[in-house]
């Protein structure tokens, strides 16, 4: 086969190629051959359409994510904002803080184990890049219904693969979520976010500047695996006849991407590096690219210098391969050969590939003959921009109509069906025990982990003198974004930042994975402009910039797309990691508290889908002042020692945040109705701005005087005592009754 090179291209302008097979359209393949002056060669289409992709480019999600900027609140701690590898944020004391949530699904159903760990090993060169070390990270995933067999399929594997890939590097995985929906049936979400910690002045970039400066390459080799990868898996719907790409999956290797991170940590501390880019969706073809269009010059690369673990790879599958651990790197010729030698010590194969330009262009050559002359940012940044259609679909009144009320769900009227629905809610899939999953991860690995899984949050200690500390939530609810995408966005934020705040730590800035259907399709376009403007709504007023994140559209099987699932994680800083807040009531005798106002609100609850597996009225209103309110309050009481343990109330309401409670406390508590509740919304509705706490008798005075002058509702609903959960005048049950049905269900459901 003749090599397609530029000149070549110039003279075969009719050549046919295949364009439509690499997923372009015919208006964006004849907007390249405009931008180039003729047609592209091999290497060029190769390039154009992994960046032009959906997963790279943003192309139907740009219009509406340029709101996250607009908006964009006030913040004295932003550092690093979107478009670069990952935020960055000031923690205090010198420190920065990085963190990003991405996505890695459709390569999670065709093969989970290696999906899933290259998903962990992609976040964390993302964090890497910018600078940090990596100290831990999080899943939150979704999986279609719990006991379908595919469900049994995909995951052990995503979870082994989540734990093989983290626990060799030695991060602890302190959170995440597992949640089951017969909508992610043929489409699971595998979300993996990395938190890393850097000084201020270790901060760095991706761009390449100054002429005649090196581009290094390194890592492992590059081969076949991966090609098309997550560019082209994740921008396109899978057919009804389930996986079959498992060419197009990265294969890891978590050791040599452990190797990877102590070089370039080692690089970073000797200042070797001017600019740094991680190889992860389009492999060579985004590093070169971006890294060139970022800076101030051109490129020139030798892509047969390229080290390859399959000599037969041609220039277009080198360009495409999304090949696992590697980087690239901007290095001064003085510095070259100390960058080596660095690598050499730690095993990693380096090889400098080409040097940047004083020119405009990124130039690639492949054995002295030049397979690719494009302006960068045509490639890296100046993609499609779509305004995909988008309307409020014909069934989403009907949807909302369908409320849970009492006339048409029936609900518990006494004390024995009260208790019987609380053992159910606790015992379902998405409210059980998820230990059988958690267990799989190392969470308390280098030592730092201050509170994992099942708290409110993930905590980290980052600074051993002073214990100062970093805390993460992730949350989502896709059945509540279904029935108001704008208020389920503002929800899942509202819910992560509760968490934060709930243990005991200031939220600070925001980073995103939304998760959607075809963008092609009008109802789906019109959920995801709904969300993103509610997320943006709910940042400015909270004051938490998104600093980053990713978009997964075509997350749909056939015509059946996901719900809409917008997975917000919430950063904060806690100056003293003692202080912070667990949720288990540890203490007899302390008094509990619920926080905020109590509605009838049960759309998309956890019970209506428990007893009813209904779906249908309006999620919980959202009073993000009240929010604050509450996270100020919780913050406080935990800073100031007035309180033991805080819980967020979400998913089950009241009746799941005490089960988690007592159980994880090791105490019941005696608790009683408060006048005018009735007794089945007082357990199960999902009102949001709500927590419980427990409070010391000696801290009561004070707690009550602090809500009471701030103006956030708070109600003596009972106390931690024994070993049973009461609720006065209903029904009790024990802690005995409540470990049975709250654990052995996920394990139960896989045998």
């Amino acid at each position: 086969m003749t090599l397609d090179t530029v000149k070549n291209a110039e003279q075969t302008p009719e050549a046919d190629q295949p364009w439509s097979e690499l997923g372009l359209k015919a208006d964006e393949y004849a907007r390249i051959r405009e931008i180039l002056g003729r047609r592209p060669t091999g290497a060029e289409l190769a390039m154009y359409s992994v960046m032009w992709s959906e997963h790279c480019s943003y192309k139907s999600s740009k219009v509406h994510l340029k709101q996250f900027g607009e908006k964009k609140p006030d913040s004295d701690a932003m550092l690093v904002g979107i478009g670069e590898n990952a935020g960055v944020v000031d923690v205090g004391q010198g420190y920065a803080v990085t963190f990003k949530v991405e996505s890695h699904n459709h390569p999670s159903y065709i093969e989970p184990y290696q999906g899933a760990a290259t998903g962990i090993g992609g976040i964390v060169r993302d964090i890497l890049a910018m600078g940090a070390r990596p100290v831990a990270v999080m899943d939150p995933l979704r999986f279609g219904a719990a006991d379908h067999p595919d469900t049994r399929r995909v995951l052990p594997g995503i979870v082994a693969g989540i734990g093989g890939y983290g626990n060799c590097l030695g991060l602890p995985n302190i959170g995440g979520e597992v949640v089951f929906d017969a909508c992610y049936q043929g489409n699971p979400l595998v979300n993996a976010l990395c938190v890393g910690v850097m000084k201020h002045e270790d901060i760095h970039l991706a761009q390449a500047s100054g002429a005649g400066n090196k581009v290094i390459l390194y890592g492992a080799r590059t081969g076949g695996d991966g090609i098309g990868g997550v560019s082209v898996l994740a921008s396109e719907t899978f057919d009804a006849t389930g996986p079959a790409k498992r060419p197009a999956v990265q294969v890891g290797d978590p050791f040599q991407e452990k190797l990877l991170i102590e070089s370039t940590l080692e690089i970073f501390a000797e200042k070797l590096v001017l600019g740094i880019q991680d190889l992860g969706g389009a492999g060579l073809s985004c590093a070169t690219s971006e890294l060139a269009s970022a800076g101030s010059g051109g490129m020139r690369i030798e892509l047969d210098t390229v080290p390859l673990r399959d000599n037969t790879l041609s220039p277009e599958e080198i360009l495409m391969s999304e090949s696992q651990e590697r980087m690239c790197a901007i290095v001064e010729p003085g510095k070259v050969a100390r960058f080596l030698e660095i690598c050499e010590k730690w095993d990693v194969i380096a090889t400098v590939i080409g040097e940047v330009t004083e020119g405009e262009r990124l130039e690639i050559f492949w054995h002295g003959e030049l397979v690719v002359d494009v302006p960068p940012r045509s490639v890296a940044h100046d993609g499609p921009t779509y305004n995909r259609p988008y309307a409020r679909p014909s069934w989403q009144d009907a949807l909302q109509a369908d409320a849970p009320t009492a006339e048409r769900l029936a609900r518990p009227s006494n004390g024995e069906e009260l208790k019987a629905a609380l053992l159910a809610v606790a015992g379902s899939p998405n409210q059980a025990s998820k230990s059988w999953i958690t267990d799989q991860y190392d969470r308390y690995v280098i030592g730092n982990t201050v509170l994992a899984t099942p708290e409110d949050s993930g905590m980290i200690r980052i600074d051993e003198e002073t214990n100062l500390g970093v805390s993460v939530a992730t949350d989502g609810n896709g059945r509540f974004t279904k029935l108001d995408p704008y208020t389920g966005a503002q929800l899942a934020l509202a819910e992560a930042y509760r968490n934060v705040a709930a243990g005991g730590a200031k939220p600070l800035a925001v980073s995103d994975c939304l998760n959607f259907g075809s963008p092609e399709d009008p109802d789906v376009m019109w959920q995801f402009a709904e969300a993103t403007r509610g997320l943006a709504d709910a940042c400015l007023v909270l004051g938490t910039p998104v600093t980053g994140g990713n978009v997964s559209l075509y997350n749909q099987t056939g015509e059946t797309a996901i719900h809409p699932t917008p997975v917000v994680a919430v950063l904060g800083v806690i100056d003293d990691v003692t202080r912070r807040t667990p949720i288990g009531f540890a203490e007899e005798g302390q008094l509990v508290y619920l926080l905020g106002d109590t509605a009838d609100e049960l759309g998309g609850s956890a019970w209506s889908q428990v007893a009813h597996n209904h779906l249908g009225g309006l999620p919980p209103k959202v009073d993000l002042e009240r929010e604050r309110l509450l996270g100020d309050i919780l913050i406080a009481a935990s800073r100031d020692g007035m309180i033991d343990a805080a819980h967020d109330l979400s998913d089950g309401g009241l009746a799941q945040a005490l089960v988690e409670s007592c159980l994880k406390g090791g105490n019941g508590a005696r608790l009683i109705v408060p006048a005018g509740l009735d007794p089945f919304v007082f357990l199960f509705s999902e009102s949001a701005g709500r927590a419980i706490v427990s409070i010391p008798r000696s801290e009561e005075l004070r707690f009550n005087d602090m809500c009471g002058a701030r103006g956030l509702p708070a109600t003596r609903i009972g106390v931690v005592d024994g070993d049973t959960l009461e609720i006065q005048g209903q029904f009790t049950v024990s802690l005995a009754e409540l470990t049975d049905a709250h654990t052995g269900v996920i394990e139960a459901l896989l045998a």
